[in-house]
């Protein structure tokens, strides 16, 4: 497995790509959506900040925070949540969840409020990558589709996460060019 250091500048780097491939877009761009079914690069973004910071982040603390190690201890990752570690990355396929208010994300309000909100996932991976560490790796927390995982396998997902849409990125681009 990757040290978290290795994979915070790994992270670091998706950002940057991620910033920079906001510089080429405008709103509009930002707004447009194929069909209904399909997400905006806009609800995208927002998807990557908020899964970041209110569902993986969120995980980690949770993690880190509790004092007894029996958390989900028994527990393991689901046949998919050992692949996706094994393989360090997620199939290259769209992962299809179904629309709903909860899961959907909203348009983003700006694109400013992209740009903040990537800082904000960055400044918290980087204050959070020294304390992965200093857990037991049995204080798990579930995931719907990976199975229990750990504070540090959290980390790692998070970027797992961004370098997968990627490939998202790339198709919705190539529609506005259409």
């Amino acid at each position: 497995m990757r040290s978290t250091t290795e994979v915070l500048t790994s992270f670091e780097t998706a950002v940057e790509r991620y910033l920079a491939e906001l510089k080429n877009l405008d709103m509009s761009s930002l707004l447009k959506k194929q069909s209904e079914e399909e997400w905006s690069i806009g609800q995208m973004y927002v998807h990557l900040i908020q899964s970041a910071l209110f569902l993986h982040l969120h995980n980690i603390e949770q993690c880190l925070s509790i004092e007894d190690s029996t958390l989900n201890s028994g527990e393991e990752k689901t046949e998919l949540g050992r692949k996706v570690f094994e393989l360090g990355q997620f199939p290259p396929v769209p992962i299809k969840v179904p629309a709903s208010p909860q899961y959907t994300p909203q348009p983003p309000e700006s694109m400013e409020s992209l740009i903040d909100g990537l800082h904000m996932v960055v400044d918290r991976m980087r204050s959070t990558e020294p304390l992965v560490y200093q857990v037991s790796v049995n204080n798990k927390i579930h995931h719907p589709r990976l199975g229990a995982l750990n504070a540090q396998e959290w980390f790692l997902l998070i970027e797992m996460h961004y370098r997968h849409h990627f490939l998202q990125l790339d198709r919705l681009k190539s529609n506005l060019e259409m």
